[in-house]
């Protein structure tokens, strides 16, 4: 393969807007100049390990870490949460130099970087010791084959956060299908009511779940077989669900704003959704953001994503990060053992369910009596972890992501803009992008199945 082109066209990261599966930034302290960190050093004297990431309470992550070792220590700074970062990281592994030991980066983006040889196979240094802490599906995420390139940390299992005081209004039950879904909004709007859901252009990783949800496999792509790419953009079930979710927008029964703004929040407050098709992490950015504080505190509830099929539930996930070790990593098998351990502890790992900073993928926390029988204060004491995102989480079977993750969300959050605006159909909008990824990826060398 023409590496050249290939990473040229992977460095389009710092062009495209992509969503983090967990929100806010860092919360950083105060800098430790001596050692260019975010962070204090606890012991000066042990080898230390630079590390990226911008969990909002990665500062007490680190803390916890660097306290409970005296063989290394955590270096830790912000290079920007998402595109920023990864701006930054393609930079430097242009560059062949610059990158830290490890990397926080969102499953969906590894592929990208592990065919540019970027990220170092953690198998041989004792990723499958972990592998038991983790479901299968979100183990899939982070391999290829028996390489393992990452250690999840958190994810995002996709649920129906709904307005109860909506749904009791206008006498709406909790939809369990998505016809269901679309006959309540009817009846909402019918009723003079809000619009039941939005279909936000910026979230494209989130509609590429709802595809998968109906049985879209976008691609097929497998490291070992570098050259090679399978792309399955217009197959039916993908056409399926961009119809749906476009004749939702043409009907008005979904509004068409930007997710993640402020327009979008300000709107969460005053009830003009009666719905927010969203993952497990979504909770603790509303509350961030500031929802749930006001007059409509207590008016929010939580059911399961609703199924094309009842009779065979699917689970998606939206969302979720990791841990990488990169190839410039000065002692690699000293940086595995940190993208191993760092936020893997109880203290930090407990501190991040309850502050809704992550969703834990960690088995210990999955199946502790505490966080499943958690009452989740966003949910007005529903108990969300045990009948919802648990059962969500544990049924999630991976995902095949492509090697070109930032240029394809691009294209189909291009490819959404013009659904909302009525010019394309949701089915035309499938064939446009197929044609625009199988020629992209011929253009960066790949022979497309």
């Amino acid at each position: 393969m023409r590496k050249k082109a290939l990473v040229a066209a992977l460095s389009a990261t710092a062009l495209a807007a992509t969503l983090a599966g967990c929100s806010g930034g860092g919360d950083n302290a105060s800098a430790d100049t001596a050692q260019n960190c975010t962070n204090k050093i606890v012991h000066q004297d042990a080898p230390k390990v630079s590390v990226w990431a911008w969990y909002p309470n990665m500062n007490k992550v680190v803390d916890n870490f660097n306290n409970a070792h005296t063989d290394v220590q955590v270096c830790w700074s912000v290079a920007g949460q998402g595109s920023p970062e990864y701006a930054k990281f393609q930079t430097a592994i242009e560059a062949g130099k610059g990158a830290p030991d490890v990397i926080m980066l969102e499953a969906d983006h590894l592929t990208g970087y592990e065919i540019q040889n970027a990220l170092v196979d953690l198998s041989k240094f004792g990723a499958n010791d972990v592998k038991k802490n983790f479901s299968a599906g979100a183990w899939k995420d982070v391999s290829q084959g028996d390489a393992v390139y990452a250690i999840p940390v958190d994810g995002g299992p996709m649920a129906m956060i709904y307005r109860k005081d909506i749904f009791e209004k206008y006498n709406i039950t909790p939809p369990t299908t998505w016809a269901e879904y679309e006959a309540a909004a009817q009846k909402v709007k019918d009723a003079g009511g809000p619009v039941f859901g939005d279909l936000g252009s910026n979230v494209p990783a989130w509609l590429t779940a709802l595809m998968a949800q109906k049985g879209a496999v976008p691609f097929t792509y497998d490291l070992a077989d570098q050259k090679n790419i399978s792309i399955n953009l217009d197959s039916q079930p993908a056409k399926d669900v961009l119809n749906y979710w476009a004749e939702l927008s043409k009907k008005g029964l979904v509004g068409k704003q930007d997710q993640f703004t402020t327009d979008y929040i300000s709107g969460v407050v005053g009830g003009k959704y009666a719905t927010y098709v969203s993952a497990a992490w979504a909770p603790g950015y509303l509350t961030g953001a500031g929802v749930g504080k006001g007059s409509e505190k207590g008016q929010f509830a939580v059911a399961p994503l609703p199924q094309w099929d009842k009779s065979s539930p699917v689970s998606v996930n939206w969302g979720g990060s990791t841990f990488a070790v990169t190839t410039q990593a000065k002692d690699q098998k000293l940086a595995a053992e940190v993208a191993k351990g760092l936020y893997a502890d109880d203290a930090s790992l407990t501190d991040g369910w309850k502050t809704q900073t992550i969703f834990p993928l960690n088995q210990g926390v999955l199946n502790s009596k505490e966080f499943i029988g958690n009452h989740v204060d966003f949910f007005g004491g529903q108990t969300a972890n045990k009948d919802i995102y648990i059962p969500a989480e544990k049924a999630y079977k991976g995902f095949s992501y492509s090697p070109f993750t930032v240029y394809y969300y691009a294209q189909l959050q291009a490819e959404t803009v013009k659904i909302n605006a009525g010019q394309i159909t949701g089915e035309q909008a499938a064939t446009e992008l197929q044609n625009t990824m199988v020629t992209y990826a011929k253009s960066q060398g790949f022979t497309v199945k």
